[in-house]
């Protein structure tokens, strides 16, 4: 019998343009909120923030480094940055007693809002930090794309089913 508990992530990776490892880095992954707004009047018992389908508020990302490197002064410009995240990930079936690594690859396109160079504490990381605003992002767990969410072409894709395809249509987009 499998009892699969997902426990912790092992480590991650974070590379610019799918080939420059940006630095040791920490990092969270975009929280995706809704949109919402408030339905209320008659035939509504009270009111409901109610999300519009597939569109998204502003979408943060952050990394915070512990030096300043070379790569890392790239995304100073205001171009769209390809930013890929790659973890490794530990669960622990407790029916078999065996651990199982699970691959995470998040993947985004990012403009750089602020640019933090850091702190020069003698032996202390720099905490440099940098947050980004997401156009576009996926994410795939064990192989399998999970998420898609693409701001400028109306994609938000969950476990390859289109939220926006109808939208798309009714918009003349298709």
């Amino acid at each position: 019998m499998s009892n699969v508990v997902p426990e912790k992530s092992i480590n991650f990776s974070v590379y610019l343009n799918g080939i420059d490892m940006l630095g040791i880095a920490e990092g969270t992954i975009p929280v995706l909120e809704s949109m919402t707004s408030e339905v209320r009047g008659a035939g509504v018992a009270g009111v409901v923030e109610s999300p519009v389908i597939g569109h998204f508020n502003s979408t943060n990302f952050s990394l915070t480094w512990r030096t300043v490197t070379e790569n890392f002064m790239k995304l100073f410009d205001h171009t769209t940055n390809d930013l890929e995240l790659f973890a490794a990930l530990q669960q622990y079936d407790a029916g078999l007693g065996v651990y199982k690594t699970v691959p995470l690859h998040v993947y985004m396109k990012a403009i750089t809002k602020t640019r933090t160079p850091g702190n020069l504490i003698v032996g202390d990381n720099m905490d440099t930090q940098m947050e980004f605003e997401v156009t576009y992002m996926k994410i795939e767990l064990n192989g399998k794309e999970r998420v898609e969410m693409d701001k400028f072409n109306y994609i938000y894709k969950v476990d390859g089913v289109d939220q926006l395809a109808d939208v798309r249509t009714a918009l003349g987009k298709s």
